[in-house]
């Protein structure tokens, strides 16, 4: 039973961690009010670069920094096109993600079915060995433990600091932080790389570490259920870890559930996390108060500097 229960722990630890590096970088992104659809395609991207360099030259964190290159490169683009241009920015999320899917393809024929190195796990001396605290808190990669730290720092961040009340006062009210003298487009530019920078280092735990290998569409809906957890944490940190582990739960008991051979097909099976995803964003949008408290204001309404 405690062995039981100690895989179990692990197995949503690892399947949490994509959706909550994904989703930490989407609440920044829409914290300053841009609303960013991209994020599938962009951790697609992640994947397929950090996999490519880490096989071409068995150098993980150099692969790391690929990822988190093109991840920012796609995010960079869909910066250009909705804060710049002032496309819509739902349109241009939606073609990015198809974009991001189509060339990670296109990229990744070559590596299907080969193997790359895979990022290691951490083992404390004496820590890693505690009976039932060991493996559940000291044996993870590293990875892991920079998503939790990633939250924490982007916590504190929106809460104590200057800079992030800067940020909550440009998406609550972006003409206001513009007349007080905040760069509004270069604070969003920077808001959306970051994003992008979550969302490509997400990909590449996918491709690493999570199913170390490449294969097309592998993030297999991650991206999305990472924006829905951003409204099902009402834009606060705390509970987009509660979410992250919840939904990485679903996605895992899903996979067990078909290890075991239990006669329900494994096509539904495969599919409860997101029809679980659709539920819970249908009773959250019933909640129309709790939505318009946290909810930045100006989210995804363009912002054109009057001079």
């Amino acid at each position: 039973m405690i062995e039981l229960l100690i895989n179990l722990i692990v197995s949503v630890m690892a399947a949490a961690t994509p959706l909550l590096l994904a989703a930490t970088g989407e609440l920044i992104v829409e914290k300053v009010a841009v609303l960013n659809l991209g994020v599938e395609g962009m951790m697609l991207m992640g994947a397929i670069a950090g996999f490519a360099v880490a096989h071409e030259t068995g150098n993980l964190p150099l692969a790391l920094l690929a990822a988190v290159a093109a991840g920012m490169a796609l995010s960079y683009l869909f910066a250009v096109l909705t804060l710049t241009l002032q496309a819509n920015q739902t349109a241009t999320g939606l073609a990015l993600t198809i974009f991001g899917r189509g060339f990670s393809a296109l990229v990744g024929a070559g590596y299907v079915g080969i193997a790359a190195p895979t990022i290691p796990k951490i083992h404390l001396p004496i820590l890693s060995d505690l009976p039932f605290f060991g493996p559940t808190l000291f044996n993870y990669d590293p990875i892991i433990y920079l998503a939790l730290a990633l939250l924490a720092g982007t916590a504190w961040f929106l809460t104590k600091t200057h800079a992030g009340l800067i940020l909550r006062a440009i998406g609550d009210q972006h003409d206001a932080a513009h007349v007080l003298g905040y760069r509004v487009i270069r604070i969003r530019y920077i808001a959306v790389l970051f994003g992008g920078a979550m969302a490509g280092l997400a990909g590449a735990y996918m491709s690493l570490s999570y199913t170390p290998l490449w294969a097309q569409d592998m993030i297999a809906g991650r991206g999305w259920v990472a924006l829905a957890l951003v409204t099902f944490a009402a834009w606060r940190p705390f509970w987009l870890m509660i979410g992250a582990w919840l939904f990485g739960g679903m996605m895992y008991l899903s996979l067990y559930v078909q290890g075991l051979g239990v006669p329900i097909p494994s096509a539904f099976l495969s599919a409860l996390p997101y029809l679980g995803t659709v539920v819970v964003l249908v009773l959250i949008s019933r909640d129309h108060r709790r939505i318009r408290l946290h909810r930045p204001a100006m989210l995804g309404r363009p912002f054109q500097a009057s001079s």
